[in-house]
């Protein structure tokens, strides 16, 4: 058991709760009951990880921002005492190569000026008419089809995985294999052995095609990472990790979140009005933040590790100590967000939420991720006005056992 364990005052480590929290049945919107008490207690208490360990967890949305802007915080997965999601990610450290999701500065600055290039607010909004155009395309497909029928296969997975495939290079053909792979990989109770097989074929397969890249290039980001390897600035391994980082990022997130929104919308009526009723594109905007806001789709926390000793909220984190950045939580923090339990897609500060991180680590593809939720949102109910679920809300399988929330299949009818 790690040493952290013995920082815990004796005669509480029963106290110290299993990580993760199970969601209440019948609340799939809502942070799990037990993560709502410790939010109400303090911004930061223990947790116990299936390690044994026993990290922190932030949950007050200022400590967290305070935290992720502190360089005293560290991703770096190679020190000791870094709670790991599970024991596959902690097998798997020493064969992942240095990137932007496990290094800090500088070193973390150079990582992200190569990756960021795609996803540029200018580059993004260009992007608009073909995100439009696969929208539509796949809503007629549906259309055209039976119903009812599974909006994940049709709508909300083939969306995002079409764009990140298109703006990556990677073939569209292979969606199959980084798909199930990515699933596997993000399990909360992978085990070392699969992880370290879907780790090794997705690795290797974004490493071929690194090469293929490089070999002859084309007009992708994958290929502008490439010229940084014939370059000599980074490592055929080192290229490889960035572009899985965004491939599994990039499709998983995103579809999670529009099988996720889909659902609370249409168990929230009045709110899905705001959606079916406007052809204003700052509404949408609007709405979109409200659910990411409301939704928790990264339910197993940011992972960090102190390098030093931090005084935060009345606390002290030892230097060494894990720390794990529930972005959840601070999303419903109602210091910050008024009656924070209510969807309102006219929320005015909506926008302050923690749901693409903070600081230097804050997602690089969020700007992509807003556009891509926009116009699916904006879209799909002004189209199909009739959407309904197929099946009671608690027949639907939601990922209680993935690091990526959201649901499975999802089952929706039309008139």
């Amino acid at each position: 058991m790690s040493d952290a364990l013995s920082d815990v005052p004796t005669g509480t480590e029963a106290q110290v709760p299993a990580w993760p929290l199970p969601r209440a049945a019948g609340c799939p919107f809502d942070p799990p009951p037990a993560l709502r008490s410790l939010t109400a207690e303090k911004p930061l208490a223990r947790v116990r990880i299936w390690d044994g360990s026993t990290p922190w967890i932030v949950t007050g949305h200022a400590a967290q921002r305070e935290l992720l802007a502190d360089p005293r915080v560290s991703v770096d997965e190679r020190l000791p005492g870094f709670p790991h999601w599970n024991e596959g990610m902690a097998a798997a450290v020493a064969y992942r190569p240095r990137s932007v999701f496990n290094s800090d500065a500088p070193e973390h600055s150079r990582y992200r000026r190569i990756m960021t290039g795609p996803f540029t607010m200018k580059r993004v909004q260009a992007l608009r008419p073909a995100i439009q155009k696969i929208t539509d395309d796949l809503i007629d497909t549906m259309l055209a089809g039976p119903a009812p029928a599974d909006l994940v296969e049709a709508l909300a997975l083939p969306l995002p995985t079409l764009m990140i495939s298109e703006l990556l290079g990677v073939p569209y053909e292979d969606h199959a294999f980084f798909q199930e792979n990515a699933a596997r990989g993000i399990s909360h109770h992978v085990s070392a052995e699969e992880s370290m097989r879907t780790f090794g074929a997705l690795n290797e397969y974004l490493m071929h095609l690194v090469e293929k890249k490089a070999a002859e290039p084309a007009d992708d980001a994958l290929s502008d990472i490439a010229a940084r390897v014939t370059a000599g600035d980074i490592t055929v391994p080192e290229a490889a990790m960035m572009g899985l980082g965004l491939l599994i990022a990039g499709h998983e997130t995103s579809a999670n979140m529009i099988g996720l929104g889909t659902v609370a919308l249409l168990e929230h009526p009045e709110q899905l009005a705001v959606l079916r009723e406007t052809d204003d594109p700052q509404v949408v905007a609007g709405a979109v933040e409200e659910l990411l806001r409301h939704l928790g789709i990264i339910h197993g926390g940011q992972r960090r590790i102190a390098k030093d000793d931090i005084e935060i909220a009345g606390e002290t984190i030892r230097a060494g100590e894990g720390i794990i950045v529930e972005l959840f939580s601070a999303n419903r923090d109602a210091a910050v967000f008024p009656d924070p339990d209510r969807l309102d897609l006219h929320r005015a500060n909506a926008r302050h939420h923690n749901a693409f991180g903070f600081g230097i680590h804050q997602c690089v593809g969020q700007q992509l991720a807003r556009v891509e939720l926009q116009i699916v949102f904006g879209t799909l109910f002004r189209r199909v006005p009739t959407l309904a679920l197929a099946v009671p809300v608690d027949r639907i399988e939601f990922k209680h056992d993935r690091l990526a929330y959201g649901v499975y299949a999802l089952p929706v009818t039309w008139e």
